[in-house]
């Protein structure tokens, strides 16, 4: 993995020395590094930038595959025509891709997967980009046709932000990237209601802050000059987009079909020439993932590394409740010893957990999922001591339905976001004015009716069947890519690679088409996932009830967060004035937290709230932002 940053116009020539020679280029270059080194955390192991005549790219390494030979930003030639890409993520198809690319005449000079997709572009052209299995936001420059075409996986895994300003597009891996170029953080009406109507997640392609924007899963951008002009035309096109098709395998068929896919997904993204780790906490999708992953290890008389995670006390302060039934621990246990691996506890504690609030911000750039991603951030800042590649058990659930508003008809039949319905929980701390001025009711609704109509459907879905289109793809363009975005910048703030096995596109692509009776077969939540790992796993964890990312239970953690939010409201030009009420946060923190009223799903309540609160204060402050 790495971090990816360049600009592109078309109004005068950086190398030109018609605009200053050297000290003109000495500026571009600056930029270029100032860009790069906002993004050292992602890529620790090597960074380098190249100047054209019309761009300007960066790239920081995190060297995982093709140590010595995949230096970017990386040029290659083909039939007279020269490009250079900077890219981050992997490809894990390189091998069938290098077969295919033999047909052509191509010039090889390293083994790894940046080259593979610059040749493969060189040879096939755009159409390249739907041969790519795996997960990638890259950027490909040819400076013969002035031709800059940005790119991001069918998912959405690897980010790639971008914003014009004039006659410039400055793109980068996160948005501090475009800020070190000389953009000014803004917001705007809609960052506002992004933050507080719809936060953390994020409208899709919306890149949070004014004027900025995020290439589309399964989608490119081309950039191309205007003759005679000083801007360029802009244009977005999709290589993968998810359909709903038919599906006339049998149950078993399906059964079968779902469980290779799985474990060749499994394989595949166990490539790497640095050992690989995995993230379990016990639950059905974690653990089969690092069971595949060590049974692939014992062939070649090697064990793996697997951490679990919680939270200091939480055995003594555990309160069962409808989303969470069940601690991690003892099924994390069961499985490191049954399948053998070396397994780490780790433990954060309640200074740890808030004082890493105000980092999650400077990772994400942005308020984001408070203490749900402030612990997981700690936790890969634990785990990229010993491991730098690791694989998670993600988006199983948002694939698979194993939330409870795909099953709970309460949720499930609400005409709005089924995780976040509630908008006076979000309310509940906001200064009526401020809160008024934004819409919110408005902004979610047409944020949820936008996502609904584009649902892929299928002529003849029952109206039942079409709903649960709906719900599950409300979850693959929302809640997926919330924790997709967080796991992203929660690893990577520490050099760590994070892999999600489950979250590829042959796999939703053939799910999504499944229908519900079969995704829950005899009412098995799941189903399909329980089938595909009972060659795996012991029923204990196959049949465990779902229990989301663990949070603290501990009363102190929620007293210290009041008592910081409290000394930050109550500051002389407070970042917070204008946006909360005192009188509201002051009955709120004399009223018991309720841990089953979501702000944001099973993992965002009362306490949360206070986090998120914190970190938008936090936010306003530290990027200068203006209410």
């Amino acid at each position: 993995m790495c971090g990816i940053a360049g600009f592109y116009q078309n109004k005068y020539d950086f190398l030109s020395s018609n605009y200053g020679g050297r000290t003109h280029k000495n500026k571009w270059y600056s930029r270029l590094v100032q860009m790069k080194q906002s993004l050292a955390h992602r890529g620790p192991d090597d960074e380098h930038v190249v100047l054209f005549h019309h761009a300007g790219f960066a790239h920081t390494r995190l060297s995982i595959r093709d140590i010595q030979g995949g230096v970017q930003p990386m040029t290659c030639s083909y039939q007279g025509t020269t490009a250079t890409i900077v890219y981050n993520g992997e490809i894990y198809n390189t091998a069938e891709l290098r077969q295919k690319l033999s047909a052509y005449p191509l010039q090889w000079n390293t083994t790894g997967d940046t080259e593979v997709i610059l040749n493969g572009f060189l040879a096939m052209g755009t159409s390249f980009f739907e041969e790519l299995n795996g997960i990638f936001a890259f950027a490909i420059y040819v400076e013969k046709t002035g031709t800059l075409i940005l790119v991001r996986d069918p998912l959405g895994v690897k980010p790639l932000f971008y914003q014009i300003q004039n006659d410039t597009l400055v793109f980068a891996s996160e948005p501090k990237a475009i800020f070190a170029y000389g953009i000014d953080p803004s917001a705007d009406h809609s960052c506002w209601n992004e933050i507080f109507s719809l936060g953390p997640a994020r409208t899709p392609g919306n890149g949070g802050f004014a004027q900025m924007k995020e290439v589309l899963p399964g989608k490119y951008v081309t950039l191309t000059p205007r003759p005679s002009s000083p801007f360029f035309h802009f244009k977005e096109e999709s290589f993968w987009s998810l359909k709903a098709r038919p599906h006339t395998d049998s149950y078993l068929e399906t059964v079968e079909k779902v469980s290779w896919l799985i474990e060749d997904s499994i394989e595949r993204q166990m490539v790497s020439d640095i050992p690989i780790c995995c993230f379990l906490s016990g639950g059905l999708d974690s653990s089969l993932v690092s069971a595949v992953c060590q049974s692939k290890l014992k062939q070649r008389d090697r064990v793996l590394n697997t951490f679990s995670f919680d939270f200091k006390d939480n055995t003594k302060n555990f309160r069962a409740n409808s989303f969470q039934s069940s601690l991690d621990r003892p099924y994390a246990e069961q499985m490191a010893k049954y399948i053998g691996s070396n397994h780490t506890f780790l433990e954060c504690n309640n200074q740890i957990q808030a004082d890493y609030l105000y980092k999650a911000v400077d990772a994400r750039d942005f308020p984001c999922m408070a203490d749900v991603e402030s612990s997981m951030l700690y936790f890969c800042e634990q785990v990229s001591k010993t491991n730098q590649v690791a694989l998670t058990g993600e988006c199983a659930d948002e694939i698979f339905g194993g939330y409870p508003w795909f099953h709970d008809e309460n949720l499930w039949s609400k005409h709005t976001f089924p995780w976040s319905w509630d908008m006076d929980a979000r309310k509940a701390l906001l200064d009526d004015d401020f809160a008024s001025s934004l819409h919110m009711e408005d902004y979610s609704q047409r944020a949820y009716m936008d996502t609904i109509e584009s649902t892929p459907h299928l002529s003849d879905d029952t109206p039942q069947e079409a709903r649960r289109r709906e719900i599950a793809w409300l979850n693959i363009r929302w809640f997926m890519m919330t924790l997709l975005n967080r796991m992203d910048r929660a690893s990577m703030y520490s050099g760590l690679e994070a892999r999600v096995p489950f979250a590829d596109h042959r796999i939703l692509d053939y799910v999504y088409s499944i229908p519900w009776h079969m995704k829950c077969y005899n009412g098995q939540t799941k189903s399909l996932l329980v089938e595909a790992g009972k060659p795996f796993l012991p029923d204990s964890v196959l049949y465990r009830k779902k229990s989301p990312y663990p949070k603290t239970y501990d009363p102190a953690y929620e007293q210290l967060l009041a008592d910081r939010l409290l000394e930050m409201v109550n500051e002389t030009n407070s970042p917070l004035t204008g946006i909360i009420d005192k009188k509201k946060l002051s009955h709120f923190l004399h009223t018991p937290s309720d841990y089953g009223k979501p702000w944001y799903g099973q993992l965002m309540a009362g306490p949360q709230m206070l986090a998120y609160f914190l970190q938008v204060g936090y936010w306003i402050r530290n990027y200068s932002i203006s209410l």
